[in-house]
């Protein structure tokens, strides 16, 4: 869809270095921007997790369970494997399907007693019900959305000692911690001793977890299943409003279909296009012109976003949108969007159900349309975007 000889991307990296799979780094680490040389750090057993605060994670205690997000090794593999049956596709359908469809209806309702509606607050609100029906969030005090705002802000700053600045956003972190954790988390801890449930909190409760290792693993899940889904129903949306030949594609198409538009999507647009690790024994990465040997203790970055127009496993105009591509790429049409190895998203499926559910009722309404493109920021630190501005109306509003 779009002219082939333009770039169909909505999201401007100004990062991108196409054609070069792997090479040093100005500032010494590697950058690996091939999908064959990705594939190969994600999934490699001789790396571990790096980056995403990673740093502040090891000076906890050691008796202070880590969140799934930082283990790696065996423990890491072991709580996957346990979690992992809340994730099956069997599961998302008969379990979360409902929910889903009853949570998009809900926000769909508000645009059309509004008429009009800012999209990113819509999805915001679906991510959140779904995420924290999943995890167990069900009990929160009203605000949770506003909670998770402050706590997940558009631009952050970095806590410390030394600054007033510092200490401003080391005292508003730990104040917003404390909030999420006594509106939404202790609530939730509390039901789930009274009577028995099957969620996430529940499966940490019965490995004994402490309520603070419980608060870390809900805003970690929060972050993956809450913050990145808004933004990649948002950018989803904005594709199909501004593609008309693409959007008749997705309303034509039945369910299968639709979820290879969204996923062709978001291989061309990666919410997260950072991914770091770090090598624990030399590894060695496939280049043009051969291999190239990373050395035990050195860090990787990977770039999402130039591996998934790597033309070596996308095929032909990787920058367009072209649902139905080769199966070249892995576990997703998605490409490297969702991660992969040790520490894909468990959650992949549940999120392009979501925003199927939600995208396909939104393009039913009678005279939906967008009224105001967003603008979009960035968070350096995981190459994430963010888009904000983006309104919709129905109807003749």
């Amino acid at each position: 869809m779009g002219n082939a000889r333009e770039s169909a991307r909505k999201i401007d990296r100004t990062d991108t270095h196409p054609g070069c799979p792997v090479r040093r780094g100005a500032d010494g680490g590697w950058e690996v921007r091939g999908y064959a040389a990705a594939r190969a750090v994600l999934r490699g057993t001789d790396t571990v997790q790096a980056g995403l605060g990673i740093e502040t994670v090891e000076k906890l205690p050691p008796r202070v369970r880590r969140p799934v997000l930082y283990q790696d090794g065996p423990g890491h593999r072991e709580q996957r494997r346990q979690t992992a049956r809340y994730f099956t596709p069997r599961r998302v359908d008969e379990h979360y399907r409902a929910v889903i469809e009853r949570i998009a209806d809900e926000q769909l309702a508000v645009l059309r007693t509004t008429g009009a509606a800012h999209l990113p607050d819509l999805t915001f609100n679906v991510a959140i019900e779904v995420a924290s029906h999943i995890i167990g969030l069900r009990y929160s005090r009203p605000g949770i959305r506003r909670r998770l705002e402050a706590f997940f802000p558009e631009h952050f700053g970095t806590p410390g000692l030394t600054s007033p600045r510092g200490l401003y956003w080391l005292v508003r972190q730990n104040t917003n911690w404390l909030r999420i954790y006594l509106a939404d988390v202790r609530p939730a801890i509390r039901a789930h001793r009274r009577r028995e449930h099957d969620d996430l909190i529940a499966h940490l409760l019965a490995e004994g977890c402490s309520n603070a290792e419980i608060l870390g693993e809900c805003l970690t899940f929060a972050a993956a299943g809450m913050i990145t889904t808004r933004e990649f129903i948002c950018v989803a949306a904005w594709h199909l409003f501004t593609d008309a030949e693409l959007l008749e594609r997705y309303r034509a198409a039945k369910e299968p279909g639709r979820l290879e538009v969204l996923e062709e999507i978001l291989r061309l647009e990666p919410v997260v296009d950072r991914l770091c690790r770090r090598t624990t024994a030399p590894l060695t990465l496939p280049t043009a012109s051969g291999t190239e040997t990373v050395g035990a203790g050195e860090l990787i970055e990977v770039f999402v976003a130039d591996a998934n127009a790597d033309p070596e496993a996308v095929g032909e105009l990787p920058y367009q949108v072209r649902p139905g591509r080769a199966p070249g790429l892995g576990p997703s049409a998605a490409g490297l969007s969702f991660g992969d190895g040790a520490h894909r998203c468990p959650g992949a499926g549940v999120a392009v159900l979501e925003a199927d559910v939600f995208l396909s009722r939104l393009f039913a309404l009678d005279g939906v349309r967008m009224t105001g493109e967003p603008r979009i920021s960035f968070k350096e630190d995981i190459g994430g975007y963010e888009l904000r501005g983006l309104t919709v109306a129905v109807g003749g509003v």
